[in-house]
């Protein structure tokens, strides 16, 4: 529209340059008063083309504030794409299982002797018969001699024993030890838990498979004369390259054992109930939440709005030197006609 107005405006001082050639004979002669010389016609269309100037500059300001937010926001996305690169968001998802992989419970027991180990459900345990005598060993047990992994000097030995599997009947592992006599004077047992106890029995090499979970799993311990309630979790870990790791979580309550043995004992009697804590596998994975997709479509949004108001500027400013160069031409030509 802007440019259809000022074609016409461009139109009309060449008209009136033809037809006031032929009149300026007819014309020059006669002396025509202050009110028809007709000053009021180019005045209102200085206004208007002042006024258009005017709004034109406006606009111009406009886009280029919104070229400087288009800028800041390309400098923004870029930052926050990349410290969203280095700081991975870590998520954790849960999935619901109703029969665990057995894992393994290697005891390190020392003098202690495994005494009975029987699995239990829905959290019954009857109540010990004769406490401190050999009892039924219902477990799935290996023994196994291998080198101390952080020394390759000491010889240990590991009692290793079937875990719980079916978490929905809350299956358990009851276990009784019995320790004659120690000169020490806290009486303890080390235990550790790996994933699997079907890997260890498949396993070729034993004490290497052994090795390797002392050197990648946490051990624990348990008193002599308490009874120890340990309620396992499993969380694996998903890690960058790819590979996953498995670690286990556990919740321990001791309840005091009371012996009711008609001698005084010097011997100590330890009693470990291992059970999982529920059916929730538990992973953990780091995510990188930047999107580069989204990124790049953003990135070409506002370098697309760039171009267009660059575009609009250098329009502007040519259509306004433009109309300024017509405005003098035009005011020249009025000038002429009045002299």
């Amino acid at each position: 529209q802007l440019s259809e107005d000022v074609e016409q405006v461009s139109e009309n001082p060449i008209d009136e340059g033809e037809g006031g050639m032929e009149d300026h004979e007819d014309t020059s002669s006669v002396i025509l008063p202050d009110s028809e010389l007709g000053t009021s016609a180019p005045y209102l269309r200085f206004s208007k083309t002042c006024l258009k100037n005017v709004f034109s500059v406006i606009l111009l300001f406009i886009y280029l504030l919104l070229m400087a937010v288009a800028v800041f926001l390309v400098y923004q996305t870029i930052t926050d794409f990349r410290e969203k690169l280095k700081h991975p968001v870590m998520s954790v998802s849960y999935k619901e299982v109703s029969l665990y992989d057995a894992p393994g419970i290697a005891f390190y027991p020392g003098k202690a002797r495994l005494l009975s180990c029987k699995h239990h459900y829905y959290d019954h345990i009857p109540p010990l018969i004769n406490p401190g005598q050999p009892g039924a060993v219902e477990c799935t047990t290996q023994r196994i001699n291998y080198t101390d992994p952080f020394t390759n000097q000491t010889m240990k030995y590991a009692l290793v024993v079937q875990g719980p599997r079916e978490v929905k009947k809350k299956e358990l592992v009851f276990l009784q030890f019995h320790l004659n006599g120690t000169d020490q004077d806290f009486s303890a047992i080390d235990y550790l838990l790996f994933s699997s106890f079907q890997e260890f029995i498949n396993s070729p090499e034993k004490a290497e498979f052994m090795k390797d979970c002392e050197s990648s799993y946490s051990s624990w311990k348990f008193s002599g004369g308490f009874r120890t309630w340990v309620k396992m979790s499993l969380v694996k870990t998903k890690e960058e390259d790819g590979s996953e790791t498995v670690e286990f979580k556990q919740e321990t309550s001791v309840v005091t054992y009371i012996d009711q043995r008609t001698k005084p004992r010097s011997d100590q009697l330890f009693f470990v109930v291992f059970e999982w804590k529920d059916p929730f596998i538990q992973t953990v994975q780091d995510i990188i939440t930047a999107n580069p997709w989204n990124m790049i479509a953003l990135l070409c949004g506002i370098f697309l709005a760039l171009f267009k108001a660059a575009d609009f500027a250098k329009l502007s400013v040519k259509w306004m030197i433009k109309i300024r160069k017509r405005h003098l031409k035009r005011r020249s030509q009025v000038m002429n006609h009045i002299s």
